[in-house]
């Protein structure tokens, strides 16, 4: 079941600057919810692997586990958010853009001290990095759809 609550912002983070350290932390978890889609090991094995095959000095690990739990707990609800701008099913998605929409979905949701600008830009950049040919402009389009969704007092603010 999806939670409601609203979560505060990380207290404890690994070395680096605070946008340096999440953005090293979204990579990770992308590449951990995207090897969740294939896997049927538990969250905590795969975290536990990403932990000892990754430096994680300058990750903030704390938010590398609220995404990969926060994300795997909520994935249904998660797709609910979106699924409506998609202009095809969730299960037909690319795994990659699936995971990047759902780690957006759920900073927008659950992660109201990150500007939801902020959360669309690194969406793309994410697919940038790791998506297909123009995956980018995909998430780009179906963030932009959601933040007003989810963040509709935040969005009316910025545009005025």
């Amino acid at each position: 079941m999806a939670e409601d609550t609203q979560t505060a912002p990380s207290s404890e983070s690994g070395g680096g600057s605070k946008p340096a350290s999440r953005r090293r932390a979204r990579t990770l978890a992308l590449q951990a919810l995207y090897q969740r889609q294939f896997s049927e090991s538990p969250v905590s094995q795969i975290e536990a692997e990403f932990i000892t095959d990754n430096d994680m000095d300058k990750v903030d690990g704390v938010y590398f586990r609220e995404l990969l739990y926060g994300v795997d707990r909520n994935r249904q609800s998660l797709d609910r958010h979106f699924e409506n701008f998609l202009d095809r099913s969730v299960e037909e998605l690319d795994p990659i853009e699936l995971a990047i929409l759902r780690i957006g979905a759920f900073e927008l949701e659950h992660r109201i001290d990150v500007p939801y600008r902020v959360v669309v830009n690194e969406g793309i950049e994410l697919a940038k990095r790791f998506g297909g040919t123009d995956g980018h402009k995909y998430i780009n389009s179906i963030l932009d759809k959601l933040a007003p969704r989810l963040r509709p007092a935040e969005t009316r603010s910025r545009k005025t």
